[in-house]
C-alpha cells in the first residue's frame, strides 16, 4: 500500500511534467534504489542521453539474450561511450535455453532469455525506468507515468506521452548517434530471429511478425496479466 500512495504522489505531482523533471524525481525518491531498463534498440538514445545530463552512474540493464543483432551490441558500446555511461549491466540468461526454443515457443524463449535475468537483476533495486511510449501498442495506450509493477516495485516511464515524431526530433536536436539497423528499415529491434523490416506506420509489427502478440513479458505479470499503476 506505501508503494501504490507514493505513485499515486508522484503521478499527481508530475504526470505531467517533461521528462527530464520525471526523471529527477524518479531518482531523488529511490537514491541508489533505481535502474534504467534499456533494450540500446531504435529509440533508446533519447531517454539515455537525458539520463547521461542528469546522472551519468545510474545503472542501466540490457538484457543481453544472446540472440540479439551484432549491430545491437556495437551500438550499444558505441552509444554507451558517446553518452559516458558508467554502469551498463549486460544481463544474460540464467538458466539453459534450448538454441532452438524460438522455433517451437516464443514465449517460453522471451521468459528465459528476458523475463527471467531481468527479475532477478531488478530484485535488489526498489523501483525501474523505462523508455515505453503509450503509442507503440495497445496495451501500453492508457500508461500512467508512474505505476508499480508486477512485483510491487515503483516503474517509472519518463516517455510515456512522447510521440514517434519527438523522438526523431530529440534524436535530431542533439545529434545522437542512431541505431544502424534503423536506417535498414528496422525501426523496432530485439532479438534477430524474432525481428523483420517493418513501416514506420506500424514500427512494432516486425517484431514477432507471425504472431499476435506486441510484447515480450518483461512489462506484465507472471501470468500474462496487464499490471496498472495509479493514475
Amino acid at each position: 500500500m506505501a508503494v501504490e500512495a507514493s505513485v499515486e504522489r508522484l503521478n499527481a505531482r508530475f504526470a505531467e511534467s517533461d521528462a527530464s523533471e520525471i526523471l529527477r524525481a524518479a531518482l531523488n525518491a529511490m537514491p541508489g534504489r533505481i535502474a534504467v531498463v534499456s533494450s540500446f534498440g531504435a529509440d533508446s538514445a533519447v531517454l539515455l542521453h537525458l539520463l547521461s545530463e542528469i546522472d551519468r552512474d545510474v545503472p542501466v540493464l540490457m538484457l543481453e539474450t544472446q540472440m540479439l543483432f551484432a549491430e545491437t551490441l556495437d551500438y550499444q558500446r558505441d552509444l554507451s561511450a558517446h553518452l559516458g555511461l558508467r554502469d551498463v549491466r549486460l544481463l544474460t540468461p540464467i538458466s539453459d535455453v534450448p538454441e532452438d526454443l524460438h522455433l517451437r515457443d516464443t514465449s517460453a524463449c522471451c521468459q528465459l532469455r528476458k523475463v527471467e535475468p531481468l527479475e532477478k537483476a531488478l530484485a535488489e533495486f526498489d523501483g525501474s525506468i523505462t523508455g515505453r511510449k503509450r503509442f507503440q501498442t495497445g496495451a501500453r495506450a492508457a500508461m500512467p507515468v508512474f505505476e508499480t509493477d508486477y512485483a510491487g516495485r515503483v516503474r517509472v516511464n519518463p516517455l510515456a506521452s512522447w510521440s514517434a515524431q519527438a523522438l526523431v526530433d530529440h534524436l535530431d536536436a542533439h545529434n545522437l548517434p542512431r541505431h544502424p539497423l534503423v536506417s535498414k528499415g528496422y525501426p523496432s529491434i530485439g532479438c534477430a530471429p524474432c525481428t523483420r523490416p517493418a513501416s514506420s506506420e506500424d514500427p512494432r509489427a516486425g517484431r514477432w511478425a507471425n504472431e499476435t502478440r506486441e510484447e515480450c513479458g518483461i512489462h506484465f505479470g507472471p501470468d500474462g496479466r496487464i499490471i496498472r499503476g495509479a493514475a
